[in-house]
């Protein structure tokens, strides 16, 4: 009896794992700009069938994507961080016009070096994801830039 009991719970466990989603993986890279300046870059990549919200969105739309930055004596920030062209579309879930990344999108944030190289650059984004008929809780990602 207890097997069965046992074999009954790892089941259930397994297709509760097996069903969370995550659309949306976060990979970065740094390019050197010059001497003092650098470009983080924050890549997505969306699975099919899913977009990815754009910075801004209209109130009362889904979340929009934040990035935020731990300050360290290493740098200063230069501007705000910029996104590609993506996508306008009437959304049928938020019934607005809203832009959206699909594919593949990178998030750019330049920087000024302040010090030595190299250091590392800690910070988190945080995003919601929708298909076309449902969409997730916001999520909140750890990202780590190495400045070299």
């Amino acid at each position: 009896m207890n097997k069965i009991v046992l074999l009954l719970v790892l089941m259930i466990m397994g297709s509760v794992n097996g069903q969370i989603l995550e659309p949306v993986k976060w990979s970065t890279s740094v390019n050197k700009i010059s001497d003092t300046e650098y470009e983080l870059v924050a890549t997505a990549s969306i699975d099919q069938g899913w977009h990815l919200y754009s910075q801004t969105v209209p109130d009362g739309g889904p979340i929009p994507t934040t990035f935020a930055f731990k300050g360290s004596k290493d740098f200063l920030k230069k501007g705000n961080t910029q996104e590609g062209a993506g996508h306008v579309i009437d959304d049928p879930i938020f019934e607005m016009k809203i832009k959206y990344f699909d594919g593949t999108s990178e998030f750019k944030q330049r920087i000024r070096v302040k010090g030595t190289v190299p250091f590392k650059v800690n910070g988190t984004v945080e995003f919601m994801v929708c298909d076309d008929t449902r969409c997730l809780p916001p999520t909140e990602i750890d990202l780590v830039f190495d400045v070299k």
